[in-house]
Parts: C-alpha cells; structure tokens; sequence
C-alpha cells in the first residue's frame, strides 16, 4: 500500500488485505462470527460479543477474530476491554492497519493523545493513504510533539 500510486489503488490492496485476514481456518469460527455480523446488524450487541468470545476460545490465534471483538466492545462502550483485544490483534498481527486505527481512535477518546498518535502513525506507516489518517495526526501532533518556533 505504500508504494500504491493513487488512493483507489491504495484502497484496493487493503481490501484484498481484508479479505485474507477474514478467513480464520476453522469452519465453525467462521460460521460463529457470521452469526456474530449478524447479531450486529441488528443491534444485539451482547449476543454478538457471546459469540465472538466463542471464536476467541477456539480460535485464539486467529487476529481478526480479537479485533472484531474490541468492535463489539467499542460499540459497548467499554474501551478498556477493546483496547485489550485490539492490542491482543496487534501482537498476532502488527501489520493490522486497521487495529492500529481503531487504537489510536479509543486513545483519543480517552484523551491519551501521545499514545493515540503513536498508533494514528503506525496505522499510516502501513498504509499511508487511509482515509482521515493523516488530519488526526496533523491534529495531534502539534499537541503531542510540541510546535516549531
């Protein structure tokens, strides 16, 4: 994605990221997180978060299954346990832009501005033209890093 020449390249590459991180290799884990889409797109978040805790059990290597569930936790306002699994993703994979964003957005919104920005970074070292990326750090950084006189 860095060496992408526009952002709809760009966006393309991270795509078909998205598709591999997707399959977890189980079966049953895959079926689990459907229904947990599912429990999602109607709003039962608790039922949603069940299942993913399932997929997490029998799955725990498996990366997209962690950060799918800091989601259901996000949307559960319970940051803490989000940023818990979202690092859990970051440890199986940190090459996860998308965890590295979503971290870096929960930070901020506890207003830990250094660590926020140290993630929006990570998230644009990896893909450097992901949308919006590039205003939360240029907003951050003059208040983390300080301002040239």
């Amino acid at each position: 994605m860095k060496s992408a020449e526009d952002p709809v390249e760009a966006k393309g590459v991270s795509k078909l990221i998205e598709r591999r991180l997707d399959r977890s290799g189980s079966a049953t884990a895959d079926l689990l997180t459907e229904r947990a889409r599912q429990a999602m797109s109607t709003q039962d978040l608790p039922l949603a978060a069940e299942l993913m805790d399932r997929v997490t059990a029998l799955e725990p290597g498996w990366a997209e299954g962690w950060n799918r569930r800091a989601t259901i936790f996000w949307m559960l306002s319970d940051k803490y346990a989000a940023i818990t699994d979202l690092q859990r993703t970051l440890v199986l994979e940190p090459r996860h832009f998308e965890a590295w964003a979503a971290l870096g957005r929960i930070y901020q919104s506890v207003e830990d501005k250094r660590r926020a920005l140290e993630c929006f970074r990570r998230a644009s070292a990896l893909y450097p033209r992901m949308e919006k990326l590039q205003d939360a750090i240029d907003r951050l950084a003059p208040e983390v890093d300080g301002r040239d006189l």
